[in-house]
């Protein structure tokens, strides 16, 4: 037996369209003389085989915060064909069920577009470019595929945003232009080149229908941030700091204590700010302590600090990781 043609060696299989051919030589004899060889030739081609796989490569949820702008999961396109196909990118959202990573979708983020790793550094950066397909994507190749989406405001730490992308096969259309639709076929001739669907079933799409899926998702890490204000009476012109009462000239003391929540993200800038109230006067000699502690309701501790300008006090925190309490506090006297 001989081979003509040469079948490309690759995962794939040989090439669609490959011309495979084999000869068999039957050799005979009358009497003692040999006679010349018969010989019959079969030849077919190489049927396509469509297949393609998308998985997603965070091996773990991608961690936001309220609010974040343009955060990539990312993903791995594989053109398992035996032919050169475009691949059409479909970006999703899950509602409401079990999101790839664990927990349940239960926000949706704003979807920017999807984007291929154009500079192959792996990471979503200012160098990749947005795009609806891949391009003329060889049997066995691969790219690296993002989904970027903003993260709206007003979440909570554990949040999740589930979201899927799909990977649907198309032929033709030359480089630079997206082909048409694939569809199975069912020729009687050997000599034409058939197509056939052989892609496993996705997160969100069925089994042999030119198409791949999978999932990623968002899981949000916020600050949980909680303010307490509190007010004693220091002194009073009567009584002064036995049993003082709120009576006119006595000495307030405010105190405004912010928490983080344990297992939250922390929380950078804070700052505080608190109109003083009308019908009372801000004791610039005691000023404004930032960063204390609380015991009780009541302030101690902490630095000079903060600002005090248009009859309101201000001043910034240092960060609040999960679990910290600081302080603001100051006093002003009752007209």
């Amino acid at each position: 037996m001989s081979a003509l043609g040469t079948p490309s060696a690759h995962a794939a299989g040989t090439s669609a369209g490959t011309t495979i051919t084999n000869t068999v030589t039957v050799d005979y004899k009358v009497g003692t003389i040999s006679q010349t060889a018969k010989t019959a030739t079969n030849s077919f081609k190489v049927d396509r085989k469509v297949n393609v796989l998308v998985e997603t490569q965070d091996s773990a949820t991608v961690q936001v915060t309220p609010g974040q702008a343009q955060v990539a999961t990312k993903f791995k396109v594989t053109n398992l064909s035996n032919t050169t196909l475009d691949f059409a990118l479909t970006a999703a959202q899950l509602s409401g069920t079990a999101a790839k990573h664990g927990g349940t979708d239960n926000f949706d983020v704003t979807i920017s577009g999807i984007y291929v790793d154009t500079n192959n550094s792996g990471v979503f950066d200012s160098g990749d470019q947005a795009v609806t397909y891949l391009d003329e994507l060889a049997a066995d190749g691969q790219k690296i595929v993002f989904i970027v989406a903003n993260v709206p405001l007003s979440l909570n730490t554990g949040d999740v945003a589930g979201v899927t992308l799909k990977a649907t096969g198309f032929e033709g259309g030359g480089s630079g232009s997206q082909g048409s639709a694939l569809g199975e076929t069912t020729n009687a001739d050997p000599m034409a080149v058939e197509t056939v669907f052989g892609d496993a079933a996705g997160v969100s799409d069925s089994a042999r229908d030119a198409a791949h899926s999978d999932g990623d998702d968002y899981t949000v890490l916020a600050a949980a941030l909680s303010v307490a204000k509190t007010s004693r009476v220091v002194s009073d012109p009567v009584n002064g700091t036995t049993s003082p009462k709120a009576i006119p000239g006595a000495v307030i003391e405010y105190c405004i204590a912010v928490s983080n929540a344990t297992g939250s993200a922390t929380a950078n800038t804070v700052t505080v700010t608190d109109p003083v109230p009308g019908n009372m006067t801000y004791d610039s000699t005691f000023g404004i302590k930032i960063n204390g502690s609380v015991a009780s309701g009541v302030c101690s501790g902490g630095s000079a600090g903060g600002n005090f300008a248009s009859n309101t006090v201000s001043g910034s925190l240092s960060n609040l990781a999960a679990g910290d309490t600081r302080t603001l506090y100051f006093r002003a006297t009752i007209d």
